[in-house]
């Protein structure tokens, strides 16, 4: 184990975080309820989260702000807006990336709170290298640069563990294909009208839900944070995972309203003899 794995693993295990991290996410998620700005802040419009998205702009440029800083001479009016560029960037960043952390629990909140806090540090001391830069103190605005250049790192080592080792942002449906022939899944008198029902294929879970003489299949497991969907609401021709409130269409798995990015795995069904069976769509 390296030394930075183990930071983050001792971050992980530090509860004392969740007295600052519970109320916090809890206030986020009262503030950025289901709808419009939810859909945005997520990146449901995109098909994946658009925080990762954003956080280049504001570490390329500051990167490259530091690198004309080296250089000096005539690229430092270059260095000043790469710098600004940053700070601007870094307001709507913060803001997606703190209204998808809202939605973790336990270790992968906790090492976002110090992803965050590091991250607001180097914005804190980019926008006092700017400001130095501005009144003409260069120096100051450089060393005031690199120290941000330091935070950035940090905050950029955290943000790449909460993805690739605590799996934050991922689609939980990634590897969930569904059965490829026609498993018997359910009794078809069984299904009440517009209730979620929940179906085994194999080793995957489905929910179910009868239309009229239709039956939908979706995956039951909401490809945002794994939600259990056969728990949730259908209405609306929707079906809306219990725990973050993603809404998804019935009849393709589409996304109506997010914080889910990715669709629903959808399957096709048939009735046999009472027996509601399903497979995978063709791709």
């Amino acid at each position: 184990m390296s030394v930075f794995d183990d930071l983050a693993r001792r971050i992980e295990r530090w509860s004392a975080l969740d007295r600052a991290a519970d109320p916090l996410a809890a206030a986020v998620g009262r503030a950025a309820r289901p709808g419009p700005v939810r859909d945005l802040l997520s990146g449901a419009v995109l098909g994946h989260p658009l925080h990762p998205l954003l956080t280049d702009v504001p570490i390329g440029a500051w990167t490259m702000a530091g690198l004309l800083d080296l250089v000096g001479g005539r690229a430092a009016p270059a260095a000043d807006v790469l710098v600004a560029t940053g700070v601007v960037a870094a307001v709507p960043t913060a803001a997606t990336g703190l209204h998808d952390w809202s939605d973790t629990r336990g270790a992968p909140r906790r090492v976002g709170l110090v992803h965050a806090a590091a991250n607001s540090a180097a914005l804190g001391l980019y926008t006092a290298s700017l400001l130095a830069r501005l009144r003409g103190r260069r120096t100051a605005g450089k060393a005031l640069g690199l120290a941000g250049l330091g935070a950035l790192t940090a905050g950029g080592y955290l943000g790449g563990h909460l993805s690739y080792v605590e799996g934050v942002g991922v689609n939980r449906t990634a590897w969930r294909r569904g059965p490829a022939r026609w498993p018997d899944v359910a009794a078809a008198g069984e299904l009440p009208e517009g209730e979620p029902r929940r179906g085994v294929a194999g080793r995957g879970s489905l929910v179910l839900v009868r239309e009229g003489e239709r039956i939908h299949a979706l995956d039951s497991v909401c490809s945002h944070m794994g939600g259990p969907l056969d728990e949730g609401e259908v209405a609306g021709g929707c079906v809306r995972c219990p725990w973050h409130g993603s809404v998804f269409r019935l009849v393709d798995g589409s996304v109506v309203h997010g914080p889910a990015t990715s669709p629903q795995p959808a399957y096709e069904t048939r009735v046999e003899q009472d027996r509601v069976q399903v497979r995978a769509r063709p791709r």
